[in-house]
């Protein structure tokens, strides 16, 4: 969690952030990445999550080989690349939806993926699992030969040890993203990538469609419920700010976000005591399941008995996202319309018609019996 609190650190890579006109940016809403077309194909560039001042390098994404690539890149790229490995299943699970999964050769942490076509890979050995991210197998990664490892960036400029592979490190930004159709953009960066931005193109517009048709539906409600996240570790309490990416869903989803005021993009730490005078009275309580068995009522009150002090709990209002079964952290990012629906669902169901009548929840449900 400290990597939320701490500014970037400037590395080697890191340059100062100066010409990049936003003009020419072909992203729309993803903050943390700015694409440009070139003669030869793309220059996209990573923004340091933690200072946008700086930049964590700048790319060639090269389509034509015969036009001149800029100058002071930190790698360049043939698109579409033939191989790459891939740090998080945000990443892998786009070139699967984009028909594109054989370009991806190594993933981290198999034992977690849920997908069943990546299992199957895995299972065959026709994708690699290169381990954690705290002890990846380098060795393997050198066998593989990636044009590109997709890995995510830390403040501290780590990057492991990474540069012994002789793959292009690409900083994959996208989890810093703040916003749900900033972090589903990323679907563009993996699309020129693969050599089919035209589909993720048209993928990413049907969701941004979707998304804001959604968002209008709530944007002048009369009664906001309000809501507050996530539960206790460790005896503190991690809250969302408010300008983080599920703050911005509760908003656009109708809903009045009990930390919406407070200026943070990531997780704020705050004792028991001042959630429970701040959010003991709120209307819904969303939480995230990471076990392989339902979450109950029951379960939560021996778990911290201050929990059933919250009306949210004794009235059952609680939400509740199984993430094994659901595939959350593989799918979600992708889907930002489908969680914009399953609030509302719980918000103003009344909303919901025409094409959304009669939807049935993805990621979320309420808490049963």
């Amino acid at each position: 969690m400290l990597l939320f609190f701490v500014a970037c650190a400037p590395k080697e890579q890191e340059t100062d952030v100066k010409e990049t006109t936003q003009g020419d940016n072909l992203m729309r809403y993803a903050r943390n990445v700015t694409v440009c077309q070139k003669d030869y194909g793309y220059l996209l560039e990573v923004i340091c999550p933690w200072d946008t001042t700086l930049s964590l390098g700048k790319f060639a994404l090269v389509k034509d080989t015969t036009a001149a690539v800029d100058r002071d890149v930190a790698g360049v790229l043939h698109v579409p690349v033939k191989s790459v490995i891939s740090f998080s299943a945000t990443q892998w699970a786009v070139f699967l939806r984009l028909g594109e999964i054989d370009r991806v050769k190594g993933i981290l942490e198999g034992r977690f993926v849920t997908d069943s076509t990546m299992r199957s890979l895995l299972a065959k050995q026709k994708v690699y699992d290169i381990g954690t991210e705290a002890s990846a197998d380098i060795e393997r990664m050198i066998q593989l030969q990636p044009d590109a490892l997709l890995y995510s960036p830390y403040f501290d400029g780590n990057q492991g040890g990474l540069d012994v592979t002789g793959a292009v490190l690409f900083p994959f930004a996208d989890y810093m993203e703040n916003t749900p159709l900033g972090r589903a953009e990323w679907i563009r960066v993996i699309g020129i990538l693969a050599g089919c931005e035209d589909k993720a193109d048209a993928w990413f517009d049907d969701i941004e469609r979707r998304y804001n048709a959604l968002s209008t539906l709530c944007a002048d409600v009369e009664h906001r419920p309000t809501v507050f996240s996530d539960l206790a570790f460790n005896g503190q309490w991690y809250v969302a700010g408010g300008r983080s990416y599920i703050a911005k869903l509760f908003a656009d989803a109708g809903a009045d976000y009990i930390w919406k005021d407070n200026p943070s993009t990531a997780s704020v730490p705050m004792d028991a005591e001042s959630i429970l005078a701040k959010a003991q009275h709120a209307d819904f309580w969303r939480v995230i399941n990471s076990n392989p068995f339902p979450m109950t009522y029951e379960a939560l009150g021996k778990e911290n008995p201050v929990y059933s002090l919250y009306d949210a709990y004794k009235n059952h209002q609680i939400i509740v996202c199984d993430i094994l079964s659901t595939g959350y952290f593989e799918q979600s990012q992708c889907e930002p319309d489908l969680l914009l629906a399953d609030f509302i669902h719980f918000f103003h169901p009344e909303l919901l018609t025409g094409d959304w009548e009669g939807y049935q929840t993805k990621y979320y449900h309420l808490i049963e019996e």
